[in-house]
């Protein structure tokens, strides 16, 4: 059985036994037969009959890989670094003037940082280095050299990709400041504000619960502190992360720059065993990369980039540098809040717990994480020493620099929207059949606020009852009857709320 030929990025991923992540996009040329395709969980693998085989050269597969495969830097940058720039020169000299030749042409200097002995070109229209109907981009920069606008949504430092997917597409008509006006105009505005008590607190109690961290009053108190700051100050300064991480650890675990050591994320399996998850970016390319993350949020804000596209690029950017020893997972997900309020994709004095939903869908979170981190694995040499200790060789700075953050994008864009039409709406109601168990109590008994909350609290920590002994200790005054009767508010309000 004759077997199909590799072509554009497979093909170079093999000829050049480049050590990266597999392309979304697999493209293969058959001897006989049509086109085809097979689409599973995101990958495609895409079958061309004989006439599209690009021929034997590098420059002819590197086309072929633009037009039909798409661009991944990550793969681009680390072939620029595997092949002679005479090849790739000549290459392009023969034909200086294509569409995707400049395209690439273009790339080569911007990820390598090496200028290639050839000539500006003098003429000629500027074309889109992305296609806008495939990709999310910027405005763009005209560069004259190869009559490129750079619409990219970074810079060389950091640059992630994300490819219009139909999902996306679908996922983008969620208006997330109109729906979140919807919902709350249909509640008393004196609930909503002290509703934001009761979604502070959810949202810093599940940030930590996803880190299996129960916190102490103090550590929940600033957490909640700066949830409360989200909306005044943009956090995407190195000065300000800091600032950030030194308010919720422990204080002996506080940061004065980003780390100097390698860490990585496992856990223990047996007696000095570790099993890998992560392995974070080298110590020595984290300043290098953050710069690069918070020059690519500066440039993300200037431009029409949706804004669930923007956070869920520098959270998930942020969480994958890991550029802190303590609290890397928690400043993710507060970044989340931090650039929507910032963004003003959430009507001010909102907090929504994003979090809880995160919680909820355990599954859906740690697979929008192992997108980056699995197939990365592998291709990462490492050691530990018996006290756990990482030693990371080799070059990997690009693996983090150029990231596809599809998925983490769409992942976001369900958090989002699991949170306001689920976690918003299940807390707001919570909190107006609350307000209807109190009023049902103090009509039984006109007792203090405090009393009556007491009572909701004694009660559900018993089944609904409450027992002989706090009875005895808290509400002694109160008869029998008063006290079945207030029993039952209780479970009738409990109940409507499962």
């Amino acid at each position: 059985m004759i077997q199909n030929r590799f072509a554009g990025f497979t093909f170079l991923i093999e000829k050049y036994h480049l050590n990266v992540t597999p392309n979304w996009h697999v493209s293969s040329i058959s001897e006989s037969g049509l086109k085809s395709a097979i689409i599973q969980d995101g990958q495609v693998e895409e079958i061309y009959p004989q006439s599209y085989w690009p021929g034997e050269n590098i420059g002819d597969h590197l086309e072929f890989a633009m037009k039909y495969d798409g661009i991944n830097l990550a793969i681009l940058a680390t072939l620029f670094n595997a092949i002679d720039d005479k090849d790739i020169t000549a290459w392009i000299a023969s034909k200086p003037t294509g569409k995707y030749v400049r395209k690439i042409w273009f790339l080569f200097e911007y990820l390598t940082g090496r200028i290639l002995p050839l000539p500006d070109l003098a003429q000629g229209n500027y074309i889109e280095l992305l296609e806008q109907h495939l990709y999310y981009t910027t405005q763009g920069q005209r560069i004259q050299r190869q009559r490129i606008v750079d619409n990219l949504p970074g810079n060389p430092a950091f640059c992630p990709i994300i490819r219009r997917t139909e999902k996306l597409t679908a996922l983008e008509q969620f208006d997330l400041q109109q729906r979140c006006t919807e919902i709350v105009t249909a509640y008393p505005p004196e609930l909503l504000k002290r509703s934001l008590n009761y979604l502070y607190n959810r949202e810093t109690r599940s940030s930590f619960e996803i880190e299996h961290i129960k916190p102490s009053a103090s550590r929940t108190e600033k957490f909640i502190t700066l949830l409360t700051r989200a909306e005044q100050s943009d956090f995407c300064e190195k000065s300000m992360l800091i600032e950030a991480q030194n308010s919720i650890v422990d204080p002996r675990f506080r940061d004065t720059d980003y780390r100097k050591t390698q860490n990585y994320i496992g856990e223990s399996i047996s007696f000095q065993q570790q099993r890998v998850h992560y392995v974070c970016p080298k110590p020595e390319d984290i300043s290098m990369l953050m710069d690069g993350l918070l020059t690519t949020h500066k440039k993300l804000k200037q431009n029409a980039v949706p804004a669930i596209v923007h956070a869920a690029i520098i959270s998930y950017g942020f969480v994958f540098l890991h550029p802190f020893e303590d609290g890397n997972g928690r400043l993710h997900r507060f970044l989340i809040h931090n650039i929507l309020s910032q963004r003003g994709a959430v009507p001010a004095g909102l907090m929504f717990p994003v979090s809880a939903a995160m919680l909820k869908n355990p599954l859906l979170y740690t697979n929008s994480l192992e997108a980056h981190s699995a197939p990365l694995l592998p291709l990462i040499d490492y050691e530990l020493d018996e006290l756990g200790v990482m030693m990371v060789t080799g070059e990997t700075r690009h693996w983090y620099s150029y990231l596809d953050l599809t998925v983490q994008v769409e992942t976001l864009y369900e958090f989002v929207i699991k949170t306001v039409e689920e976690e918003l709406r299940e807390e707001l109601d919570f909190l107006v059949s609350y307000d209807n168990s109190r009023r049902a109590i103090q009509d039984i008994v006109d007792m203090p606020d405090y009393s009556i909350n007491l009572f909701i609290k004694l009660c559900l920590q018993n089944n609904g009852y409450l027992s002989a002994t706090k009875r005895e200790s808290h509400f002694s005054l109160l008869t029998d009857d008063e006290i079945l009767r207030m029993e039952e508010s209780v479970r009738n309000w409990y109940k409507s709320t499962k």
